[in-house]
């Protein structure tokens, strides 16, 4: 079960925290330390896979997405994409780093979604490369929106872990 990985590889905190949005949160979920254990990856590509019938490609923004596309690729078979949140200003300045055709559909991976606006941002890069983009799957959802902006913008979005069963485990 994820949400008891989740909680023993520290990756879910219970306290006071301000969150990028600068709101207070009684939890935070850090799924950087999680997601740099094998076995945690491992499970996460294993959960994700079934999801990803009928896709072409795998995306993940950068950063912390980018190792659960490459396991997910690993897993499945499937290429994956990394997409930067902003261009560079030197070499080729793409955000949409890896191979991509007009037509691919494109599944996006994220470890924590809240309102999802970094991911929607990035689909939307996607999107302008001739990438279809239909579903996205987060390992949390802090279920704060994410789910609901997404769909407005097209995008089924599917959780692996709940934040309920993550306070059961903490």
């Amino acid at each position: 079960m994820l949400e008891e990985m989740i909680v023993k590889l520290g990756a879910f905190k219970t306290g006071k925290f301000t969150l990028a949005s600068g709101r207070e949160s009684d939890y935070y979920v850090d799924l950087r330390v999680a997601i740099t254990q094998p076995d945690f990856l491992k499970a996460v590509a294993e959960a994700m896979a079934p999801h990803t019938d009928g896709i072409d490609r795998v995306a993940g923004v950068a950063l912390s997405a980018v190792p659960i596309a490459a396991a997910l690729s690993l897993e499945t078979g499937k290429p994956y994409l990394m997409i930067r949140k902003a261009s560079k200003g030197h070499g080729t300045q793409k955000r949409v780093e890896g191979t991509i055709e007009k037509g691919d559909k494109v599944i996006f991976v994220e470890d924590t979604a809240t309102t999802a606006g970094s991911l929607i941002n990035a689909i939307e890069c996607v999107r302008e490369v001739g990438g279809i983009v239909e579903k996205a799957i987060v390992i949390v959802d802090r279920e704060e929106g994410a789910a609901q902006n997404l769909a407005d913008a097209g995008v089924e979005m599917h959780s692996l872990a709940s934040i309920d069963k993550l306070r059961e485990f903490s």
